[in-house]
C-alpha cells in the first residue's frame, strides 16, 4: 500500500503511459485517497479522472497542472529549468484552456524542430510519428525519446536523455516558455495554489525567496528523488517562509528513474488538508 496522498501525477493528456481511468485504478490499489492530476500544459485528463473516481469512493482528484520554465543559468552556467506546479485551479474557464492550448502548439513546434536536430545528426525522425504518440495532449521530450528507441537510435528513453536531449544536449531546442514568475501568476489568476515543484531537482533554491514574493504558496519537499535531509531542509523552509509543504509521487508509468507507483513517498492527509485551506484563501473563502 501507498501514502494516502499524491501530489504529483501524470497521465497520457501529457507524458505519462496510463490513461487517466488507469492511473486512477492503480491508484486506488496503492491506497491512494486524494490524488492530483497534474499534467503539463493540460488539464485534458481532468474529466475521465474524475468519472473514475466516482467509482472509487473515497477517493478524491484534485485538479492540477504542471507549467516547465525557463530560469537564467545556474551557478554552473548550464541552461535551467524549473517546474511550477498548479494546484485547485477553475480549470474549465475559457481564458485558461486558451492560455494550455497556446503551451501545447508551441510543444508541437518544438518537436519539428528537434526533428530537425536530430536528422542533422544523422538520425531522422518523421514528427508526425511523435504526434501520434501524443494525440492531442501536451507533446513532450519523452515522446521523442520514444520514437528515437522505436528507430534503435538508442536503446533507451533514458540514453536519449543522457546523449542527446537533456538541457544542454545536442538535439535539444528550448521552446518558449514562461519566467516561473509568469507561471505563478498564471496559477493566481485561476485562482489556484501555486507550488515549486521538486526543488531538489532544480537546484535552484536561490530563487526561491523572489518567487514567494510572487505569489509561491508552497514548495514539493515530498518527492521520491529528494533525500531525507532534502526533505527536512524544504519542510524546514516550508515552516520559515509560511508554505505549505506539498509532495507527490510524479508518476509517468513505469519508466526508468521514476516512482515505482502512485503513492511513493508516503505523505500525510495533513498535507492535503493545509493545501485546501491554501487553496481556500486563494479563493477568499473558507476550506470546505
Amino acid at each position: 500500500m501507498g501514502g494516502a496522498v499524491d501530489l504529483h501525477s501524470h497521465t497520457t493528456a501529457s507524458d505519462g503511459s496510463l490513461s487517466p481511468r488507469e492511473l486512477v485504478r492503480l491508484a486506488v490499489q496503492h491506497g491512494v485517497r486524494v490524488l492530483a492530476i497534474t499534467d503539463h500544459d493540460s488539464t485534458d485528463g481532468l474529466a475521465d479522472a474524475m468519472d473514475e473516481a466516482q467509482k472509487h469512493p473515497p477517493l478524491q482528484i484534485v485538479p492540477g497542472l504542471e507549467i516547465n520554465c525557463d530560469v537564467p543559468s545556474g551557478p554552473d552556467g548550464g541552461p535551467s529549468e524549473i517546474h511550477v506546479l498548479g494546484y485547485c485551479v477553475d480549470w474549465e474557464a475559457g481564458w485558461f484552456q486558451d492560455f494550455l492550448a497556446e503551451q501545447r502548439a508551441e510543444r508541437r513546434q518544438r518537436v519539428y524542430r528537434m526533428a530537425e536536430r536530430l536528422a542533422e545528426l544523422g538520425m531522422p525522425i518523421d514528427p508526425a510519428e511523435v504526434l501520434a504518440l501524443v494525440k492531442e495532449g501536451a507533446a513532450g521530450r519523452p515522446h521523442v525519446a520514444q520514437v528515437m528507441v522505436n528507430h534503435g537510435y538508442v536503446r533507451s528513453v533514458r540514453e536519449a536523455f543522457d546523449r542527446y536531449l537533456r538541457a544542454g544536449g545536442p538535439a535539444n531546442v528550448p521552446r518558449k516558455r514562461l519566467t516561473p514568475a509568469d507561471a505563478v501568476g498564471v496559477i493566481q489568476r485561476a485562482r489556484g495554489v501555486p507550488v515549486l515543484a521538486h526543488p531538489g531537482l532544480a537546484g535552484r533554491d536561490d530563487l526561491i525567496p523572489d518567487l514567494v514574493r510572487a505569489g509561491l504558496m508552497g514548495i514539493e519537499a515530498y518527492y521520491p528523488e529528494h533525500s531525507a535531509t532534502q526533505t527536512a531542509a524544504y519542510r524546514e523552509m516550508c515552516r520559515s517562509l509560511g508554505l505549505v509543504a506539498t509532495g507527490g509521487s510524479d508518476y509517468h508509468g513505469s519508466q526508468p528513474g521514476k516512482a515505482s507507483n502512485p503513492g511513493t513517498p508516503a505523505i500525510p492527509l495533513g498535507v492535503w488538508e493545509e493545501l485546501k485551506a491554501r487553496a481556500a484563501q486563494a479563493r477568499g473563502g473558507s476550506a470546505r
